[in-house]
Parts: C-alpha cells; sequence; structure tokens
C-alpha cells in the first residue's frame, strides 16, 4: 500500500500549482457532488457518520471513541463501522483483537474495537446489515462521510483547527473530498479540533450553513505522557497529521530532539525500521509514535525491535462541551 502525504500547498492560499490542477479539480469535484446526492440504504438503526471534509487526518477515530463512550454510558449498544483501511480484510467481520491485527484490519479498527464491538467492511451496506443483524442499537461510522451507499441520520464533519479547509478547493488542487457547500448541507455538526484562525473560518461557514460548532482539543493520557516527561526523543509518525502528534509530545514534557513523518498509514520497512532504530542509538534517544502506527507494527517480525523498542504518547479528545453534542445527537436522532 502506498502512503501518501498532503502537498504543502494546499494549505495555502491557492497560488500556481493549484491553478494548474484547478481543471482537474473542477472535473473531481463536480464528480464528488453528483455522488454524494445518490439514495443508499437505510439502515434499521440510527447511523452517526463522524467525517472529514478534507484529505488527512484531523482526529476522526478519537471523536468516533468519545461519542462511542458516552452513548455507551447511556446504556446504549453501540457498534462501530469502519473500512479497516490498509488491512487486507474486505469483510463483514466483526473484530477480535485476540486474532486480528493491523495487517489484517487496519489501523484504526483496533483502536475502535478496544472501546465496542467494531465491524470491518469494504462495502457499508454490507458492514451495516452486519450490525443489524449482531444487535446493535447504534452504528458509528469512522470516515465514510462521502460515500453515499449508506444512508446517515447524523453526521459531523472534524476539521483541523490549524489547518480549515486550507485553500478551499477540491483534489488534487486543495485537500477537499468534494465541494464544500455540497457537504456542508449534509451534516448537521462540525467539530474543530485544535485552536487557530483557519478552523474559525470553517466554523463561520459551517454557522452560515446551519450547522451546530462544537471544540475540543487532543489531550495526552496523563499515563503515557508521564513515562515520556522530560525524556530526550525521536518521535516518528504515519498519519495525517504527524506534526500535531509531535506537538503534543512537546506539551506532554517530551523534549523532542528529532522527528520523522511519513505519508498517512505508512507500512514500515526494515530499512526504515533500522534506520529509526540506529538514530535513536546513536543519540541516545528514546524513540516515541502513535497508537495507530504501533498497531501498524504488530506482527510484523521483520519491525520487532522497533516496535518492542517505541514508546506511545496515547491522545484522547476533550471536549468542550460533550453534553451539548449528545444532546444534538439526541435532538436529532430523537431518542
Amino acid at each position: 500500500m502506498v502512503s501518501l502525504r498532503a502537498p504543502e500547498f494546499w494549505w495555502r492560499k491557492a497560488g500556481a500549482r493549484a491553478a494548474l490542477l484547478y481543471p482537474v479539480s473542477a472535473i473531481y469535484g463536480a464528480i464528488a457532488k453528483r455522488r454524494m446526492t445518490r439514495s443508499g440504504y437505510r439502515a434499521k438503526i440510527p447511523v452517526i457518520c463522524i467525517g472529514n471534509p478534507t484529505l488527512g487526518g484531523a482526529g476522526k477515530t478519537p471523536a468516533a471513541i468519545t461519542i462511542g463512550g458516552a452513548l455507551k454510558r447511556e446504556g446504549k449498544k453501540v457498534f462501530f463501522l469502519t473500512r479497516g483501511y490498509g488491512g487486507s480484510e474486505t469483510g463483514p467481520l466483526l473484530v477480535d483483537l485476540a486474532k486480528h491485527d493491523a495487517t489484517a484490519i487496519g489501523d484504526e479498527a483496533p483502536l475502535l474495537a478496544a472501546i465496542a464491538p467494531t465491524i470491518v467492511a469494504r462495502e457499508r451496506v454490507a458492514g451495516a446489515k452486519f450490525a443489524e443483524a449482531s444487535g446493535a442499537e447504534f452504528l458509528i461510522m469512522d470516515d465514510g462521510f462521502q460515500n453515499p451507499s449508506l444512508e446517515k441520520n447524523f453526521s459531523m464533519l472534524i476539521v483541523d483547527g490549524t489547518k480549515g479547509i486550507g485553500n478551499g478547493l477540491v483534489f488534487p488542487a486543495g485537500p477537499l473530498r468534494a465541494p464544500l457547500d455540497a457537504q456542508l448541507t449534509r451534516a448537521q455538526a462540525m467539530l474543530i479540533v485544535g485552536s487557530g484562525e483557519a478552523g474559525e473560518k470553517a466554523a463561520r461557514l459551517a454557522k452560515e450553513s446551519g450547522m451546530q460548532v462544537f471544540r475540543a482539543k487532543l489531550v495526552a493520557d496523563p499515563v503515557s505522557a508521564a513515562e515520556i516527561k522530560n525524556k530526550r526523543v525521536l518521535a516518528f509518525a504515519g498519519i495525517g497529521a504527524p506534526e500535531k502528534f509531535f506537538r503534543s509530545l512537546e506539551m506532554a514534557g517530551a523534549i523532542v530532539e528529532a522527528s520523522r513523518s511519513f505519508g498517512d498509514h505508512h507500512r514500515y520497512n526494515e530499512t526504515e525500521a533500522a534506520v529509526l532504530l540506529a538514530q535513536a542509538k546513536a543519540g541516545g534517544l528514546d524513540l516515541v509514535t502513535t497508537e495507530k502506527d504501533l498497531a501498524r507494527m504488530k506482527g510484523d517480525a521483520r519491525l520487532a525491535a522497533l516496535h518492542t523498542r517505541s514508546k506511545v504518547l496515547r491522545v484522547q479528545l476533550a471536549l468542550d462541551d460533550e453534553s451539548g453534542l449528545i444532546a444534538a445527537i439526541r435532538s436529532s436522532l430523537k431518542f
């Protein structure tokens, strides 16, 4: 699987490179917009979708986990649905952490499955029907907002507060997965993760479209943060926004002496593992990575040393108004 990294020009005011790609972007956007108008399967249970208006990571999985946990505390039988990006399984299958690793089910599914029953399915309709047959009362989709095959009862778009919607253009001229207007009219809420004027601009656009806007930040898990506090570290990450992880390390008290960024969902090879191990040893540094990266290394004998040597900084989503968000979901779904 090829891992990709978003080009920097996506996050700046549109310039020559974006203009050059705009004709392709216009065609891609028109197709994506028309596709989103299609009707899909209406599940027998409420479907909550956590999506991104842009390519790249902004915190979908932590948001799904937070909402799933809140509904579980209310006594609801929650299931997660994920495509299992990067994994070999097509599904639908119910994740069993004793049998399935990231090679089979992708790197998000193990994190979700630690919270609630999780279904991996390339075909989301098949996944929803599997959840119905398994007794789910609520289905939370991690990603899949732009996919029309399964109707959503409540959709929330996750936006990085520091990046917002970038230059506002559709792929490949910009980071948007589809024209913004088509996305905002199909979502009920937007969650801004982190602070920044780019996120505030996205929030204003969302409010103009009648969406509710909530805010949150990613915070370090206290236990894992204590293990790296005041430690000199070599940080590495293959996620959508590695710089956010590096900032989280610094906020947790780690001394980030060096960092290595890889593309989203990156699969490490032997050479990369050897380089990371050698660099850490030469500098007397502790290796630190994300939960998703560690999950991708698990079970691969070629990466056993890197897996063993790497510490993890776990992060969780801290909502400014969790009760307000759950109330909005409750109101929309009428439960």
